[in-house]
């Protein structure tokens, strides 16, 4: 009984600083901005069927045709309504980006809070293994990878991101971790004998959880302009309706050339503000927990 009554106040005081994170990161214009546009594609991703005017697949309309009241943007050398591509295409990207960020994100939190915590020759070990999968090129690993993935699912393309986005990660989290388990509240649960998955995951956690959001959504980035970049090279399953395989379509069809920019620009442009939101959700977070970035403005 002696040793839940300070494990109760300390949930209770870490559940009150979350609360207060959360309202900060809420406030900020960055992160605002950001949650919006997310939450628009996501709402558009959602609701594709209701949205879309015509199927992404039907091929009964007229071979690239310019836009017009019938056809906002126009349609495909094979008589495709781009629109509908387009609000169809936000399924994948978003799919690939959140799967991407929670599995990456998962191995850098298990990875760098155990390997600050418990130092020693496991330290050194993950820590070597980091550093080897950090200094890989990464796109051209995932570009070999994929390569032997024909017709890959969102599930495979999003593992093999990760495999190569978590490293970064890991190295913040273990050296916030060092800073932290030297602080007095771990010091006070190792010494009442709490279990080490509690002081990991209960104790010094909950004090990186803006961290950890930060580098979720900077894998979500990663994902998404990585994911287009393999579909737009012919890797990966490109019959599959998204926006990295519109632009494989088009440049196939040499779009660009015969000026069907209607074909090309909008998957592009949904690509960069896809990838603001997450950006701006990124920043936003570091200037929350970031007291020098605050403070500049």
């Amino acid at each position: 009984m002696i040793a839940r009554v300070p494990r109760q106040r300390n949930v209770i005081g870490k559940r009150r600083l979350q609360m207060s994170r959360v309202a900060k990161i809420l406030s900020n214009t960055k992160a605002k901005i950001g949650a919006m546009v997310l939450l628009i594609f996501i709402s558009v991703a959602i609701f594709a069927p209701l949205i879309a005017p015509y199927s992404p697949t039907v091929t009964t309309f007229g071979t690239q045709l310019g836009p017009s009241a019938s056809h906002w943007l126009g349609t495909t050398r094979n008589g495709q309504d781009i629109l509908s591509q387009l609000i169809w295409g936000t399924r994948q990207p978003l799919a690939i980006a959140l799967l991407t960020g929670i599995a990456a994100t998962v191995l850098a939190v298990v990875v760098g809070i155990f390997s600050g915590l418990v130092g020693g020759i496991w330290d050194d070990g993950l820590m070597m293994l980091t550093n080897i999968v950090l200094i890989l090129p990464g796109l051209v690993l995932v570009i070999v990878i994929s390569s032997y993935l024909a017709n890959a699912n969102n599930v495979l393309i999003s593992l093999v991101i990760a495999l190569t986005s978590w490293p970064w990660g890991a190295r913040v989290l273990r050296a916030q971790t060092i800073n932290l388990k030297n602080e007095d509240f771990v010091l006070a649960s190792r010494a009442i004998g709490e279990p080490i998955g509690y002081i990991a995951f209960g104790e010094i956690l909950p004090n990186m959880i803006s961290l950890v959001a930060a580098n979720f959504f900077f894998t979500c980035l990663y994902a998404v302009v990585t994911a287009s970049s393999l579909q737009f090279l012919g890797l990966g399953n490109i019959n599959t309706v998204s926006w990295g395989s519109m632009l494989y379509w088009a440049n196939n069809s040499e779009a660009l050339i015969t000026g069907a920019w209607w074909w090309f620009i909008p998957p592009g442009i949904a690509i960069g503000v896809l990838g603001a939101a997450f950006a701006l959700l990124n920043f936003g977070i570091d200037e929350v927990t970031n007291p020098r970035l605050s403070k500049g403005g």
